[in-house]
């Protein structure tokens, strides 16, 4: 997800646009939190008018949606806010109306937001996972993180999807009042979130509101944090999640690169030994995911130098290779 570091952002302080991409229908306002202005892929705020209709049909790339207020109706079934729906490339969705209106986050993850009309999948549709749709409020426990280093007591998740092959995951977090955590972290992957409601604080970038997100590359430094009415909210990474908890929070990208480079000689040294020394620029034969073709050129690490010897990230690293959705539509 090569997006720019944006952190903070309200979407309270912006207007909604009209959704005018072809194949949309009538009735569907935005707001753009972030998008990858080479694969058009992006994260919306989306509000759905009351009496929007819109027939079955299905998305070319990976899709995502939570609502957060009002309900949407799909397949004659009545989903109210805290619904999580994950629709892979190519899968359709029932036809979906609502009355009322609803308040709705949308993920589209390899590729620019489409709609395409069809009461099927595409023939090349991503089989490889499969449609969902729950209700994250009522149909899931909240767990304590099982994510190693641990955070802070008092920060709790419920999975809502992980994608088997880059472990990458959507999940709803909370924060209990009085919440601190009082070290800095930054992961190798990147990560979003957005607050459904509550205000917390980081000592980098703020109060962020209801309404704020942000869209952090890897390698970014984040921390001290707190919270102190709690928040709920809903995050994404672009792949394994792994904490790396430190106390300086003045350290560059590059340098948490560099550190976690070395956590990763330290901890795996086989592995880490054996990339080196069979000078592999790219990743070899993946015998569990044989149709999967992975390779680093043109590969960024999101890392720009300046002049005085600062850095900052401007996009994450590494990128997905399952976008199994066709470049072109198939007509009809």
């Amino acid at each position: 997800m090569p997006r720019p570091h944006i952190e903070p952002f309200v979407d309270r302080d912006v207007g909604f646009k009209k959704m005018t991409l072809p194949g949309f229908k009538n009735g569907i306002q935005y707001k753009m939190l972030s998008i990858d202005k080479d694969s058009g892929a992006c994260t919306m705020t989306v509000q759905y008018e009351s009496g929007f209709k819109q027939p079955p049909g299905f998305s070319y790339t990976e899709m995502e949606l939570f609502v957060m207020d009002g309900h949407l109706m799909i397949g004659g079934k009545k989903y109210v806010k805290g619904t999580y729906i994950f629709a892979p490339s190519g899968t359709h969705l029932p036809a979906m109306s609502t009355d009322e209106g609803a308040l709705c986050l949308a993920f589209y993850n390899f590729g620019p937001p489409t709609f395409e009309e069809s009461d099927a999948d595409h023939d090349k549709a991503d089989k490889s996972q499969s449609l969902k749709m729950l209700n994250s409020y009522e149909g899931l426990d909240w767990q304590v993180p099982t994510l190693f280093p641990q955070t802070a007591p008092g920060c709790l998740l419920k999975i809502l999807h992980l994608d088997p092959k880059t472990f990458g995951m959507t999940f709803l977090y909370c924060m209990t009042p009085g919440f601190w955590q009082d070290n800095i972290s930054y992961h190798d992957v990147a990560e979003e979130a957005y607050h459904i409601w509550g205000t917390s604080w980081m000592m980098q970038f703020g109060d962020l509101p209801t309404g704020g997100y942000f869209y952090r590359p890897a390698y970014i430094n984040h921390g001290c944090f707190k919270s102190d009415l709690g928040i709920l909210a809903i995050g994404r990474t672009d792949g394994d999640l792994h904490n790396y908890f430190h106390h300086d929070p003045f350290s560059t990208p590059e340098e948490n690169h560099h550190r976690a480079a070395a956590k990763l000689a330290r901890m795996k040294p086989a592995l880490y030994k054996w990339i080196l020394t069979n000078e592999h620029n790219h990743l070899p034969h993946d015998f569990e995911y044989p149709d999967d073709a992975y390779n680093t050129d043109g590969y960024d690490s999101g890392i720009h130098m300046h002049e005085d010897g600062t850095s900052h990230s401007h996009k994450s690293s590494g990128a997905h290779s399952h976008i199994t959705a066709p470049a072109k539509k198939k007509k009809k």
